[in-house]
């Protein structure tokens, strides 16, 4: 164990003694941990070599080559958990990934939710089927609305949505862990970083239901103009909402 602690600090792990032990509890023998080893130390982030990611105090699933659920996120799972009625509510998690926020808020709302959750890339689908079943969860995939069944239209009451945000241009600034080992889809946001932004916005008013409201993870910078593409579409109580804590930013839309 001194060894792998040893070799983890050498390559640049900060939490050296954690993730040691991650690793260790992960390896089903010697070999099995050595693999897992090699592979963070060659720089693979930790959840995906063991296989999970924490998240709103739950476990979601996790593998290699899809996007990680960053704990500043879950402000936006708290906000649209409490934003959720409580019997019979629609969900949808649009761009959804693993499904971390779709699974959260239905964790913390209780029993009740109908949950959809939709991406438009393949990959990440099958770990969201997992993180999404405890909850009846179903999982879709296509291009954003394009993906959700028809019989939704106008029945949303709480769309969620964490959408690649990153402008072009600033994605080769990220760490590594995420610039080389999750898939450009969901990190390019486009030249602004809000082409997602807007398309979300546009079609928000013909699935929401009334009163429905969409909540979008965007950046302090970026903000005023994702507030601005909710007021476009025709959104109404369109606010911003922070936590400094998790440095994160919401904005909040209304149908």
């Amino acid at each position: 164990m001194t060894s792998l602690v040893e070799r983890l600090r050498a390559a640049g792990c900060v939490f050296a003694e954690e993730e040691a032990d991650l690793l260790v509890a992960a390896a089903e023998d010697d070999g099995h941990l050595a693999d897992l080893a090699a592979r963070r130390i060659e720089g693979e982030p930790l959840e995906m070599v063991v296989g999970w990611a924490e998240f709103c105090g739950l476990r979601m699933r996790v593998g290699e080559g899809v996007f990680v659920p960053r704990r500043r996120s879950e402000f936006l799972a708290h906000e649209a958990a409490a934003l959720t009625p409580r019997a019979g509510a629609v969900v949808v998690d649009l761009c959804c990934g693993v499904g971390a926020l779709g699974a959260a808020v239905a964790a913390a709302v209780g029993a009740g939710v109908e949950l959809h959750a939709a991406d438009i890339d393949p990959s990440p689908l099958a770990y969201a089927r997992l993180n999404v079943a405890p909850y009846g969860g179903l999982v879709h995939e296509g291009d954003l609305y394009a993906a959700l069944p028809a019989a939704l239209r106008g029945r949303v009451d709480v769309l969620v949505v964490n959408a690649p945000y990153v402008p072009t241009e600033e994605v080769g600034l990220l760490p590594s862990e995420a610039r080389d080992h999750e898939p450009l889809v969901s990190l390019d946001g486009g030249a602004d970083g809000l082409d997602i932004h807007r398309r979300v916005a546009e079609g928000a008013r013909e699935w929401l239901a009334p009163g429905g409201h969409l909540l979008i993870e965007t950046s302090e910078r970026q903000s005023p103009s994702t507030a601005a593409a909710f007021t476009t579409a025709g959104l109404a109580q369109v606010r911003t909402t922070t936590s400094d804590e998790l440095y994160a930013t919401v904005v909040i839309g209304t149908a």
